[in-house]
């Protein structure tokens, strides 16, 4: 909104800096930021009143979880809060992409909202049946791959990029539609599955949206993409705004997260967080690269499919316990130890991840 105070500029004035898309990134950053900061605590209270017992503890996971009930959940409503007011003031309202990974994202957050109550307020751990969930998730997600495709330059449309291989696209023709499905409602459950411990996706979320930003930002430039061998997104740059937005609010609701956690994103922060980052990948035409920015996501989800379909076969149990990181709580590591240890994991793999777009 705020973009269009470029029209008081004569182009040598302190109104030409909101043409700067980096300089409108960095004002998002700082509203989300002090968003969650004055937010923060008032909707802390609000939950806690209102949910009584808070989020309910699952009775077979890792005994230090105990201590933890009674820690209101749906905190996800201050990180989608902050990122939705910084986008919508700092971002340009004529850009098809902003809207479309806002829909995604409010989309996967009011699935998130609806099963967070259902646990509150039956204090059970069973929410909104996984069916529903899903059917719901690809509908949203359906919708956001038509809209990305329909606003993709005509050379890219339908088109699977591989990285590294800068002249190497696979026409995916339909399929394209479905394969973005599987990316946004894959990274919004991977980003759900890992959100067990205090602060352990929020941080790794974040480090991706930073690393997503910069893509969008060098595809959605000419010269960058160019200089690059990357595929050319035109107004795709604008999404380094969201990010930016994602990141202060981020950092906003882990001031809050920190262990011991005063409040948990619950479903409403975590598939909201996993379907932006699917939506951005879609739009930026950087699906696999996703893959590998957000590998930490990707174990955590293989962890489950994996234990879920041994057991099923053999009877036995690859990890003590999934996702993987209660097998590590159940071996002993405490949970700071995991966190940090993961984090470090998921800027590890954001670095190889920009490196492709160097490595061609």
């Amino acid at each position: 909104m705020l973009y269009w105070l470029t029209a008081l500029s004569d182009g040598g004035d302190f109104f030409n800096l909101f043409r700067y898309i980096t300089f409108r990134a960095g004002g998002a950053f700082m509203t989300a930021l002090v968003f969650g900061f004055i937010f923060g605590l008032p909707l802390i209270n609000v939950l806690r009143r209102t949910q009584g017992k808070g989020q309910p503890i699952r009775s077979d996971g890792p005994e230090g979880h105990f201590v933890k009930a009674g820690t209101p959940t749906m905190g996800g409503l201050l990180i989608v809060g902050a990122l939705t007011t910084s986008t919508l003031l700092w971002a340009r309202w004529d850009n098809p992409y902003i809207w479309m990974v806002l829909f995604v994202t409010l989309g996967f957050a009011a699935i998130g909202f609806a099963d967070d109550y259902a646990k509150v307020s039956k204090q059970k751990t069973d929410g909104v049946p996984g069916k529903v969930r899903l059917g719901l998730g690809f509908a949203i997600a359906a919708i956001a791959a038509l809209w990305a495709s329909y606003f993709h330059p005509e050379t890219l449309q339908f088109q699977l990029a591989v990285p590294v291989f800068k002249d190497v696209l696979i026409n995916l023709s339909f399929f394209f539609v479905p394969f973005a499905m599987i990316v946004i409602v894959g990274a919004a459950n991977a980003v759900n599955l890992t959100d067990g411990l205090d602060g352990l996706a929020i941080m790794p979320a974040m480090i991706a949206a930073g690393t997503f930003g910069i893509i969008a930002y060098f595809v959605g430039r000419v010269d960058f993409a160019d200089s690059l061998g990357l595929h050319y997104v035109a107004d795709s740059g604008e999404i380094l705004i969201f990010c930016a937005g994602l990141i202060g609010g981020g950092l906003g609701f882990l001031w809050y997260n920190a262990p011991p956690a005063a409040v948990f994103m619950g479903d409403t922060g975590s598939l909201a967080l996993g379907g932006a980052l699917g939506a951005i990948a879609v739009a930026t035409k950087h699906e696999i690269v996703l893959a590998i920015v957000g590998g930490l996501f990707v174990v955590e989800a293989l962890s489950v499919i994996i234990q879920v379909l041994y057991f099923k076969r053999t009877g036995k149990r690859v990890f003590l316990m999934a996702p993987i990181h209660h097998h590590y709580e159940k071996k002993g590591w405490a949970e700071p130890q995991i966190v940090i240890r993961f984090w470090i994991i998921a800027l590890i793999l954001a670095m190889i991840g920009l490196a492709t777009l160097k490595v061609r």
